[in-house]
């Protein structure tokens, strides 16, 4: 865990939420998160705020944080014969007498006797890193430009990152969205190779790269919650 927002405590506002207290050294204002996959809000605090006032600020978000804690996804956990999306499709996770998982029909072929969301989570992460580097190698040579090396994440706050030295990160997650998004997310992330902002060039680039994206765009944002709410791990 990072030292730097470690959790101090949990309070109850008046309302009746549960808050993680955090105190961050690097803050430099009072932030309140809700997980959008479960579990308690989170309020970050300056060192020099003292916890009174940080009180103070919970309660009087309790009209936000009663809709914002309506709108968290339930956590899902990944298990033989869960309906589980993979690249937009709901296949059915089904044990099978192979070596390795596969698609068959409408199943999710796994092995036998073996637990079943490790040996998923494995196929989605080589799923997503055959596919994500399949489309950003294709929208790098029409940009005209190389990319570094590709990384997979579990992250929560991004789907895709782009470094200055040309360093491009994905979730692996993706590998279960339909395969427009997991593209608009490649396009997103190659186009900032020539631009490292989200200016109007920028987005004129991404439209190049990948015309009419937005609405794989609007996609991850209305159902990307879903797919971080699947659980490989107990």
């Amino acid at each position: 865990m990072n030292e730097a927002k470690a959790v101090t405590e949990t309070i109850t506002t008046s309302s009746g939420f549960r808050i993680a207290l955090r105190r961050s050294a690097r803050a430099r204002r009072m932030t309140l998160r809700v997980p959008r996959t479960g579990g308690d809000p989170v309020l970050t605090l300056p060192p020099r705020i003292s916890l009174s006032e940080g009180r103070a600020f919970a309660e009087a978000q309790a009209e936000w944080l009663r809709r914002a804690t309506s709108r968290q996804i339930v956590a899902q956990k990944v298990d033989v014969g869960t309906l589980l999306p993979v690249e937009g499709r709901p296949l059915q996770v089904t044990p099978f007498p192979i070596r390795n998982a596969r698609i068959e029909g409408a199943a999710l072929l796994i092995p036998e006797r073996r637990p079943a969301a490790p040996v998923i989570q494995a196929f989605l992460k080589h799923l997503a890193l055959q596919r994500l580097r399949a489309a950003c190698d294709a929208f790098a040579t029409v940009l005209g430009r190389e990319y570094r090396t590709i990384a997979l994440r579990d992250t929560r706050s991004r789907w895709g990152s782009c470094s200055s030295d040309g360093r491009l990160m994905f979730s692996w997650r993706l590998a279960m969205a339909p395969p427009e998004v997991l593209d608009y997310v490649a396009a997103h992330e190659v186009a900032h190779l020539a631009h490292m902002d989200h200016s109007p060039r920028f987005w004129a680039q991404v439209e190049t790269l990948m015309p009419g994206h937005k609405p794989y765009r609007d996609w991850l944002r209305q159902n990307g919650n879903q797919l971080l709410a699947w659980r490989f791990r107990d």
